[in-house]
């Protein structure tokens, strides 16, 4: 039995546990608005004030991105802030889950056609197909689609990934359909997990593992994957660009990280985890607000 299964279910993040939409600290809103909706095919979910009309998207302060109803991406008009120093604290990218191949390759059809330029790179992760992107501002983006759980390999409580060569064009050739071409917006998402960049992967698990109460699931090249209920991850946390960053300066790049768990109970429990190792945190009576080692700001309500 490894340390991490040994833990106390009252210990743990809720099985049912999620990631809500990823808020982004923007300097040019207009050109953020226009990626992720023209390029990353996501849709405007604010409702435009009627005053402003058509002028909406320019005008408002914060503009929120999704699938359907689902919020996926805030971005956050605050251009007094500076750009994130290199080697500082904070995104490495936010990563859209797709229910189904067909619509995962109609959005990278997408972006190959409208923003070739912002393509990074693809992997075949055993338990996901990636691929990845770099918004206008240098946030990273990973849009991706899990194998059926029944298809992951674990170990003493670890799943195996790894990142194995994946071939955009095949994967287009082979899932790209018509009607998801037509509708590239169409197919539903959520956001799977996000993953950061910090100073160090101990501090990292002494915070998110020992005192949020979520379970390793894997340590692999630098990194550590971090997930409730048997997720491969819902959060990670790598030192590949950041190692030894002290916390962030208030910068551009990632202004929380929104989580939400099922129920009250589960909400207590972590505010009582919190509390027992000395973590500040604003108790609204329906989130818990706080930061991590590296000023990121966590947000931690119980689902709609």
């Amino acid at each position: 039995m490894t340390q991490d299964t040994a833990r106390s279910t009252t210990d743990l993040m809720a099985a049912d546990t999620g990631l809500d939409a990823v808020t982004l600290h923007v300097g040019d809103l207009d050109a953020m608005t226009a990626y992720y909706r023209d390029v990353v095919a996501l849709q405007v979910l604010d409702v435009p004030p009627p005053s402003v009309g058509t002028l909406a998207v320019q005008a408002a302060a914060t503009v929120t991105l999704g699938r359907g109803t689902t919020p996926l991406i805030v971005l956050r008009h605050t251009p007094d802030l500076p750009v994130a120093r290199r080697g500082q604290a904070g995104l490495f990218h936010t990563a859209i889950l797709f229910d189904d191949q067909a619509g995962l390759a109609a959005t990278v059809a997408s972006i190959a056609t409208r923003a070739p330029g912002t393509y990074t790179g693809s992997a075949d992760h055993l338990v996901s197909k990636a691929f990845y992107f770099t918004d206008p501002e240098g946030n990273g983006i990973e849009l991706y689609w899990d194998r059926a759980r029944d298809e992951w390999a674990w170990s003493d409580g670890r799943v195996a990934m790894d990142s194995l060569r994946l071939d955009p064009n095949a994967f287009l050739d082979e899932h790209l359909t018509e009607a998801a071409l037509g509708l590239p917006g169409a197919a539903d998402a959520v956001v799977g997990h996000v993953h950061l960049q910090v100073g160090d992967v101990p501090s990292a698990r002494a915070f998110y593992v020992d005192t949020l109460g979520f379970e390793v699931t894997g340590e692999w090249n630098g990194a550590l994957f971090v997930a409730a209920g048997r997720y491969h991850h819902h959060l990670a946390m790598n030192t590949w660009n950041s190692a030894g960053a002290g916390p962030r300066a208030s910068s551009l790049g990632l202004g929380e990280v929104a989580i939400r768990v099922p129920a009250a109970d589960d909400l207590g429990a972590l505010a009582g985890r919190l509390a027992h190792h000395g973590v500040a945190v604003a108790d609204d009576g329906a989130t818990l607000s706080f930061e991590d080692p590296w000023r990121n700001l966590i947000r931690v309500a119980v689902e709609d």
